[in-house]
């Protein structure tokens, strides 16, 4: 199995940043955050979240619909 993607630091504070302003009900912030994050932590997001058999649309339903912390 081939390593994924680094995902920086700063690309998972905004990932988090995103899930938690989605959670309060702020899509602006939340837009903005994954605005934030550069490509090759998205290709790192992107090929973990398969790893789990899931994809980011899940990942932000899921912090719409029970919040995260």
């Amino acid at each position: 199995m081939t390593a994924p993607p680094p995902i920086r630091p700063l690309a998972a504070a905004h990932l988090r940043d995103a899930l938690t302003a989605l959670a309060g009900g702020d899509r602006p912030t939340a837009v903005a955050a994954l605005m934030s994050i550069d490509a090759e932590s998205w290709h790192g997001i992107d090929a973990r979240l398969a790893w789990l058999g899931a994809d980011f649309a899940a990942l932000i339903t899921l912090a719409a619909a029970e919040g995260v912390r």
